[in-house]
């Protein structure tokens, strides 16, 4: 099975011709971005408040940021 990577490293499962294993495919693919998200959460949780600042990140935006990590704030977007 192929694996792919994004700008910012998350394994994307590339589906396979059979319907079977693209359901699988794409469950695999979720739940590996979920874990990801996850761990961003909790690292940038564990940053102090002036460390958040520093790079912009408010301590209430800590779940949008995780969940849309293709965006950038400043205006850049990546692609997914």
């Amino acid at each position: 099975m192929d694996t792919s990577y994004n700008v910012v490293g998350s394994p994307h499962v590339i589906a396979s011709a059979h319907p079977r294993f693209g359901v699988v495919s794409r469950c695999w693919a979720a739940l590996l971005d979920w874990r990801l998200r996850v761990q961003i959460q909790d690292r940038l949780s564990n940053l102090s408040d002036h460390e958040l600042q520093d790079i912009g990140i408010a301590r209430g935006e800590i779940d949008y940021v995780a969940s849309h990590r293709a965006v950038d704030p400043r205006g850049a977007v990546y692609p997914p």
